[in-house]
Formats: C-alpha cells, structure tokens, sequence
C-alpha cells in the first residue's frame, strides 16, 4: 500500500469516526434530556383538578378536611400527597424523597404550575401537594398504603444512562471498512498511472491505460485516456523525428558524395574543365542550402513559431504577383498558367509564409503538368463561413490513391513522379504546415479527365473591401 492510500484512509477514517462520535453522543445527550423529561408527577388534566380541589379544601377546611377527602379516595383513584416543610406526609406515608424533589422542580415552571400546589394551612404549616403518575409503577400495594417508590427502582434500582456504546462499535468497524474501500479505490487507478508515468519517463510509450481504467467512468478515467493520448502522440512525433533525421541524412548523402566527387575530380582534371566541376560544386551547394533553408522553415513551423500571424493578406494582389511570376517560368517549360482570380478578401496571417505554401504548390504543378497544357488557378468565396476556396488543377500523371494521404508527408515522393523529380519531397509537406498555422486546411484528389487537383481553404477577415474597390485603392 502506497502512502497515497494511508492518506486517503486516514482522512476518510477521521472523518467518519468523528462523525459517528458525534453522532452518538447527540443520542447519549437526547437520551439523557428526555430521562430528566419522563417525570413521575402526574400532569394530566384530571390530576390538576384534584390538586385545585385539595388545595380549596386545604385552604378553607384545614388540615382535618383533606385528610378526609384523602381518606375517601378508592383504590382505583388517584392518590395524592400532602408533604410539609419536613417532607412529612399529611397521612403518614413514606414518601420517597426524589419523588418530592421532582414535584418542586416542577412546581417552579410555569407550565406545569397548576398539577403540584403549596398552599399554607391554618396551622401554619405548608403543604406540598401532588400526584404520582398513576402507572403500575406507582400503584399501591395491598392494605392501602403507598409505597415507598416504583417497583423497577425497588427491584432493579435506578435506571442506567443509556449510553449508545454498540451503535457506536458498529458505525466504526463499517467506517473503517468504507475507508479502505474508499481508498483502495482512488489510490488503485492512480498508481497505474504512476507506473505507467514512470515507464513513459524510461522510453516506454506502449503501455496503455485504457484497459485497466476501462470500467471506470470518472475523472480519474479521463486522465489515464488523456494519458493515452498523450503517449500516442508523442509516439508518433518521436517516429517522425527518428524518420526525420533518416530522410534528413539520406538527403544530404547524394549531393555531399557528389561534392567531395567533384572536388575530387577537380584536383587532377586540367584547367579547361575545372570550370564545369566549379559549376557542379556550386549546383550541389545550392541544393544543399535549398534543402537546408526549407528543413529551417519546416523547424520553425513545427516548433509554432512561424513569426508575426497578425498581418492583413490581400489574397487578390497576391495571387496576381504569383501567377505572372509563374506564367513566366512555365513558358520557358512549354507549360502555361492560367488563373481565375476574383478574390477582393484579406486573410490574417504571415504574408511570406503564405506566398511560399502558395507558391510550393503552384510551382509543384507546373513541375508535373504534361507539355502544352496549362496549370489552372481558381479562386471562390464562400460569404456565408467567410472562407476563401483556392484550386489549383494541373494535368500530370496524378498520385496513386493509396498514396493521397502521405503526399504532404515529409520527403514522400510519389511513385508517378519520383523518377523525373528533382526536389526533396518538402514543398507540400510545408504548405500543409503553413496553410494550417493560418487556421485552414489542404487536400488533394485526383481530377477525373487526368491531373491532380490541390484545394485551399482559409478563413478571411469580415472587414473585406467594398465591391469595385481595390485593395490598392
């Protein structure tokens, strides 16, 4: 058992014997008050009207007169006692001496008042007079003469205080056994979790928590999913980082053995043809760099650190810029460009980054188009989710369908086109990372009359230009 669980248990236990404790000692007090409550002083209607009667015949016959009413009560009927100063009855009788206390106790609360009298005789005595609870407690026994006091007392003696131990030894044995299980319940889950954390912090991303925690519907339960999650993720960043780093140094072989071939060769060639390993070194050098430049770019996306997103973006101008500078590049090629570009909306974001995710793909389709055909830009609003659609269409061989989902994977290259492509196979995987740093999303699909077709959405800002303005103007 950890310390978590003791923790757990000793709290709860704490909790709950304090609870029972109290409890019971609200009982033992209740029980208490109402064994002060039980009086032996009869205070029903018919006793008060028989003191009010004694007291008158006290009060105007004397002694001598309530001897007599006393004298002709039947067995059956209430008895009643006249005590004097010395606690002597008016008959003779024993009297029993906490009966008497208990009749001036309650001759001093006004409520009762009217059941016990004192009334003084003309013989200068005072009486106190009263009647015991008319129970078989109390009755009398044979030959008329009360007794001293009731039967249980005589035969038992005074009642104990009640005093509720049982309840109690019970309510604790159940406390603590609901602490253990009450702890074994919330200590059991998390000290998966500490395993499973302690795995994690050696290497181990494979152990799951779902399969233990999988009965449980709680928080707890939730936290041993979220940890689930959050070892699948870092499996798979952990996988594309070790991919990362292979593709990385695969990359980088071909043009530094090409270099080193070339500086090679340049040491024993003669001084006519250094001049085109010069012009090598520099051409492996410039991949080199390219491909560094977009590992950097690629770094800083995956890091969230794309640099300022707060820019307004006019998507029109930017698209014109672009499709002129291209329009050039695919003419040398025999290609063509052609654009539809009605778009007078801003998009908040980073200007660079998006010219670039724009441009990788543009670029991209004039790379595979067929010769003398034409790469096609079209843009559509859509005014009611503020968003704007960007397609660009092309009509090279298109990608295999089981490999449409990896095409924005880092350094895929697809089987149609890997033979005749000169690039690393990171231009669509930044444009996917640019294009969703500005809230948006990429796809791709394969056209039906030939070509892939590469779809942009991104969200643009509300406060767009006025129809016929420009976003020069």
């Amino acid at each position: 058992m950890g310390r978590l669980f003791w923790k757990f248990f000793f709290f709860i236990a704490i909790a709950q014997i304090t609870a029972t404790f109290g409890v019971g000692v609200l009982f033992w007090i209740e029980n208490l008050e109402r064994s002060n409550r039980n009086s032996e002083i009869d205070l029903s209607p018919p006793a008060s009207f028989m003191i009010r009667s004694a007291a008158a015949t006290l009060q105007f016959g004397g002694p001598e007169a309530l001897r007599s009413l006393i004298n002709e009560g039947r067995p059956h009927r209430l008895q009643l006692y006249a005590v004097d100063e010395n606690n002597q009855d008016l008959m003779g009788r024993e009297v029993s001496a906490h009966l008497v206390a208990q009749a001036r106790r309650v001759l001093t609360t006004e409520r009762d008042r009217r059941v016990v009298e004192l009334v003084k005789a003309a013989n200068g005595h005072s009486y106190l007079m009263f009647i015991p609870t008319p129970n078989d407690e109390f009755g009398p026994p044979p030959g008329g003469m009360p007794g001293p006091e009731p039967r249980f007392m005589k035969e038992h003696g005074p009642k104990p205080l009640f005093f509720p131990t049982m309840p109690i030894v019970v309510a604790l044995l159940a406390s603590l056994v609901f602490a253990l299980l009450l702890a074994w319940y919330f200590s059991h889950p998390i000290r998966h979790l500490k395993n499973a954390l302690n795995q994690a912090a050696n290497g181990n991303l494979d152990l799951e928590l779902e399969p233990v925690m999988s009965a449980r519907n709680d928080e707890l339960a939730d936290l041993g999913r979220d940890f689930d999650v959050m070892t699948s993720k870092l499996r798979t960043l952990m996988e594309s980082q070790r991919r990362l780093l292979h593709d990385v140094s695969h990359e980088l072989r071909s043009p530094i053995a090409r270099l080193q071939m070339a500086i090679g060769l340049a040491r024993v060639q003669d001084k006519d043809k250094l001049e085109l390993t010069l012009e090598r070194i520099e051409r492996e050098s410039v991949r080199m760099d390219k491909l560094v430049g977009e590992l950097l770019t690629l770094s800083r996306l995956e890091a969230n650190v794309p640099g300022s997103m707060e820019e307004a973006i006019a998507i029109q101008p930017l698209l014109a810029d672009m499709t002129n500078d291209a329009s050039f590049e695919a003419e040398a090629l025999g290609k063509a460009v052609e654009s539809s570009i009605d778009c007078r909306v801003q998009v908040k974001g980073n200007p660079e980054l998006l010219y670039r995710a724009i441009e990788n793909v543009l670029r991209n389709a004039i790379k595979h188009t067929a010769p003398e055909t034409a790469v096609q830009v079209v843009t559509e609003i859509d005014e009611d989710n503020k968003l704007l659609h960007l397609s660009i269409l092309d009509r090279g061989p298109g990608v295999p369908e089981e490999e449409m989902d990896s095409i924005f994977e880092l350094f895929f290259r697809s089987s149609r086109t890997k033979s005749n492509s000169a690039g690393h196979g990171l231009g669509l995987s930044i444009a996917r990372r640019i294009v969703e740093a500005h809230q948006g999303f990429i796809r791709a699909a394969n056209r039906r009359d030939g070509g892939l077709r590469v779809d942009i959405t991104l969200p643009f800002m509300a406060d767009e230009p006025a129809r016929g303005e420009t976003l020069e103007s």
